[in-house]
């Protein structure tokens, strides 16, 4: 893969893709943020959610498996031989895509 092929909409899709260029560019880490807020905030939601209700042993868990995703997404796209910035935007939005699958 071609550098500056590598982080572009392409291979990195986000929740909303109305944030995103309106052709194949680079993107920057607010864009993916920016494009990925509702997954934030539903996954910010459940967080402070389980921290005051259950115990932050629950929320620490759940981070556990917010970060086992994004070094199993990220390292799939390093092993395609992705850059590594390509890799660490496509498995945030990646991990928050896929994370909110269900609603």
């Amino acid at each position: 893969m071609r550098p500056e092929h590598c982080a572009t909409r392409n291979h990195i899709e986000v929740w909303h893709d109305r944030v995103l260029p309106s052709g194949p560019e680079r993107i920057g880490f607010w864009t993916v943020l920016r494009g990925s807020l509702l997954p934030v905030l539903v996954w910010t939601g459940v967080a402070c959610f389980t921290y005051f209700v259950y115990n932050p042993v629950v929320t620490m868990v759940l981070g556990g498996l917010f970060a086992l995703s994004f070094v199993a997404g990220f390292g799939l796209r390093r092993r395609a031989r992705h850059s590594v910035r390509c890799s660490a935007y496509g498995a945030l939005g990646g991990v928050l895509d896929k994370s909110m699958a269900g609603f």
